[in-house]
């Protein structure tokens, strides 16, 4: 069933679409990170401003040296110790979407923890995008039958794993410069 779900998903990321599905962290809204009209369509699904930019996903920490310039030393140390998932922004990205990086030329990156989102992106070969599945400005759903018909509506695929599972809360978020500077977003 996992090995379907993954190759539905992958085939509609691969034709520039939108998914939802369950992450390591929330349900979530998710496409191409290479892709910039597929993060656009995100953007407009969300109706969020593109000014707010949004965590995108990789694999493992291989994969995430390919699209940041650097990794700080201390972001292995945070991901390898972390008792829960970690979002680290980091500076300079590379290979992403334009409208993804942010005004201050940062993204914030996490390393999947679960099977599901690990084999998705393996079998995609690029990073996803990872955003929580509501409307700009309203609660993060707890769990899928929380996620408003205008989500649901407006994805290309919903994937079918999970549906009754009560979600995590949302990964920490630490921003981690280059210079050294280290700044807590979100605990």
């Amino acid at each position: 069933m996992i090995q379907e779900e993954i190759a539905a998903a992958v085939e509609i990321l691969k034709r520039g679409g939108i998914i939802l599905y369950p992450t390591d962290t929330v349900w979530g809204i998710g496409c191409d990170a290479t892709n910039e009209s597929a993060v656009e369509k995100i953007y407009k699904l969300k109706k969020r401003s593109d000014k707010k930019t949004m965590i995108c996903l990789v694999s493992n920490q291989f994969m995430l040296e390919q699209y940041v310039e650097k990794v700080p030393e201390p972001a292995y140390d945070l991901m390898d110790l972390s008792e829960r998932p970690v979002t680290i922004i980091y500076d300079n990205p590379k290979g992403v979407a334009g409208n993804l990086i942010a005004q201050d030329n940062t993204l914030a990156i996490r390393v999947a923890s679960d099977q599901f989102c690990q084999r998705l992106i393996q079998n995609f070969k690029r990073p996803v995008v990872s955003t929580s599945a509501n409307i700009a400005g309203e609660t993060t759903p707890g769990n899928f039958s929380e996620i408003s018909d205008l989500i649901l509506k407006g994805v290309d695929y919903v994937v079918n794993l999970e549906q009754k599972t009560t979600i995590k809360s949302p990964s920490s978020i630490i921003k981690l410069g280059n210079d050294g500077t280290v700044k807590i977003i979100r605990k």
